[in-house]
């Protein structure tokens, strides 16, 4: 067997692009990837196409042996859009190999710890106002299954206006969803980075009384160090990790201690096979995966199986808003069952894109949105 071609196709869905790969063989068997670089795929498409040049002519075989050439044909390796193009192509390697060899990819990982895969409702509750809006959101969470589910409860532009009036508004939103749903579903609390680590102690302080799981990238991921000492000084465990590219990257994280819940994304940290390893060293620290799963049907499918094969595995994040695109692009769909994601079991990933639907949403420029001003007061 050997490889023909590679194609690349952009989606537009809600407010982002998802950037899909497709490697085609000459015996008709062809393997799909994911690369959703939100704000960067047209760097991702023409990363990939340099790589591409590289496949062509080769066997599939051994997708390892092909991340470790790529990974080192260029001197500056490792950044977004280069690792990006990487992880799309691995998990289209992992989809190829598993349909030629007819079991799922699981099962070439070492095989399916789980069958289900519990997932969390994320970016629920958009732009909740209040306290009764929250308890709304949150048992409607609940009513389609989900045991947990994640949000925004202080936003980047409250805290700019009045620091002080934003944490008692997040308070009391959590407060409000916390009595809503009692105390058997777990909350998590987006943070996108905006917080300063005296922001994030103030929130911990004023949230602990209703047990959120985690804070989600309380502050910027740059620095292992400061995260480190943020969560020595905080109840709230801290989930981080979708913006760290390796295991070169995460290995200081987990030196440091800065993180008790690791949050790669199989589409940016180089794919099935960088994640396993990330995913092991994580394990060696006793820190759990809840991997970042924010793109399409094969970004999902191939969380799925790493999720699946990993011992260390907490809890997947299920874009819940983007279901119904997701849903549309997928044959067949993914299977959510009381809260938790049904595991493929036929080859490869088990999920194959529907490229009438992709011809119908094509891409559109995806809008940037500027933080202006600094919160470091």
């Amino acid at each position: 067997m050997r490889i023909v071609g590679v194609d690349t196709f952009t989606v537009w869905v809600d407010w982002c692009n998802w950037l899909l790969v497709r490697i085609r063989t000459d015996e008709g068997l062809v393997g799909w990837g994911e690369a959703s670089l939100h704000g960067g795929v047209e760097g991702v498409e023409a990363a990939i196409g340099s790589y591409a040049e590289h496949l062509v002519g080769h066997d599939p075989a051994g997708p390892e042996r092909h991340w470790h050439r790529l990974y080192n044909m260029w001197r500056w390796r490792g950044g977004a859009v280069s690792q990006s193009a990487l992880s799309g192509l691995d998990i289209a390697l992992w989809d190829l190999e598993g349909k030629r060899l007819g079991v799922p990819v699981h099962r070439l990982l070492g095989g399916a710890h789980r069958d289900r895969v519990r997932c969390y409702a994320s970016h629920w509750l958009s732009g909740v106002e209040t306290p009764e809006a929250a308890a709304r959101g949150a048992r409607d969470a609940v009513a389609r299954g989900y045991t947990a589910f994640k949000w925004v409860a202080v936003t980047y532009e409250h805290l700019r206006a009045d620091e002080t009036r934003a944490i008692a508004r997040a308070r009391d939103l959590m407060a409000a969803a916390r009595d809503a749903v009692g105390p058997g579903v777990d909350i998590m609390v987006e943070c996108s980075e905006f917080l300063s680590p005296r922001t994030a102690e103030r929130l911990d302080r004023a949230l602990a009384p209703y047990d959120p799981f985690w804070f989600e990238e309380p502050i910027p991921f740059e620095n292992a160090k400061a995260m480190a000492q943020l969560q020595a000084r905080i109840r709230t465990p801290i989930a981080t990790g979708e913006r760290l590219l390796s295991r070169f990257e995460v290995r200081e994280l987990l030196e440091q201690g800065g993180a008790k819940v690791l949050q790669p994304d199989i589409m940016h940290c180089g794919g099935f096979t960088e994640m396993r390893r990330i995913a092991s060293m994580a394990d060696a620290w006793y820190v759990p995966l809840a991997p970042h799963n924010p793109g399409g049907p094969i970004c999902v499918a191939a969380s799925l199986h790493l999720a699946a094969a990993i011992p260390n595995f907490l809890i997947l994040e299920q874009m819940e808003p983007q279901r119904a695109a997701r849903d549309r692009l997928s044959t067949p769909a993914l299977t959510i069952e009381d809260g938790h994601f049904v595991v493929p079991q036929t080859p490869g990933l088990g999920v194959e894109p529907d490229l009438e639907a992709i011809r119908s949403m094509t891409m559109k420029p995806q809008p940037r949105k500027e933080r202006t001003g600094s919160i470091w007061t």
